[in-house]
């Protein structure tokens, strides 16, 4: 992509950092943002990594249930990316060029304000704030003290400002968001199929967490900007992220993409570029 691509900006969704090495990962994050040019935006999200039971045996080495998969594994890789000074205070490596501090390198300046934290709680939004990362919300969240989905995001928003930061944060809100204007009848009741299989997991909460769902956002054009619209929490942000179903043919997702561009970007404020097609972001 950042050989493809010179002006649209690189976004990873959500990387779980419990499998991954804090020191290892900033490595492979600052070379792909120096050869982008500061175009890469990294999403995080910490926690017991999912499907641990299984991949852990392959990914760990040694007694890796007892790991610190805690927030302070996201803040060590931040740290990483900032070029904080690795070791004991006053070392120092020597090699033929002579003697430096030792820090990772690639040094992508301007990275470690680019880390998104992906938060699905109040606890984990206040988290971001006072760490002055930007925030993720998406389609998936707690409902504490609430069962309605717009209103726990709304407190969720609250709680993220109302933190102290040094610096200006951002907040991008994901939806899953299907276009159909220029989609065959065939492939319009595939996405009216797809969302309504999902429907029923949007009307209640879900386990001991009270995990709410938003509903998935499928029709024509028209149909879509009316219910972004309504969207409450949308109103409190300026940054909208498509999120697309993973079940969907390339043909599919590119039809979406250009749909999307051609018929609802224009609406919500966004400006077509000279020389950036639908078809082909350069």
């Amino acid at each position: 992509a950042t050989q493809r691509t010179s002006r649209i900006e690189l976004g990873t969704a959500v990387i779980p950092i419990g499998y991954e090495s804090p020191y290892r990962l900033a490595e492979d994050l600052s070379t792909v943002d120096v050869l982008s040019r500061g175009r890469l935006n990294v999403g995080l999200s910490a926690g017991f990594p999912p499907h641990a039971e299984i991949l852990g045996p392959l990914v760990f080495d040694g007694d890796w249930r007892n790991f610190d998969f805690s927030h302070e594994r996201v803040l060590r890789l931040v740290n990483n990316l900032r070029g904080d000074p690795i070791g004991e205070p006053g070392a120092i490596i020597e090699f033929p060029g002579g003697r430096v501090r030792p820090r990772l390198q690639p040094h992508a300046p301007g990275l470690a304000d680019r880390i998104w934290y992906g938060g699905g709680s109040l606890k984990s939004v206040a988290w971001t704030g006072r760490n002055g990362l930007n925030l993720l919300l998406g389609n998936v969240t707690s409902g504490e003290g609430t069962d309605d989905f717009f209103e726990a995001q709304l407190h969720q928003l609250e709680t993220f400002f109302a933190q102290q930061s040094e610096r200006p944060r951002r907040v991008a809100l994901g939806r899953v968001i299907v276009p159909f204007d220029s989609a065959d009848a065939r492939t319009r009741k595939r996405y009216a199929d797809y969302a309504a299989g999902r429907h029923e997991r949007t009307l209640k909460a879900h386990g001991e967490r009270r995990t709410l769902f938003a509903q998935d956002v499928v029709g024509t054009s028209e149909q879509i900007l009316e219910t972004l619209a309504s969207d409450p929490v949308l109103a409190r942000v300026h940054e909208l992220r498509v999120e697309l179903p993973y079940e969907f043919k390339q043909h599919e997702y590119e039809q979406i993409i250009t749909d999307f561009i051609t018929h609802v970007a224009p609406a919500l404020g966004w400006r077509h570029r000279p020389g950036l097609t639908a078809s082909a972001a350069e």
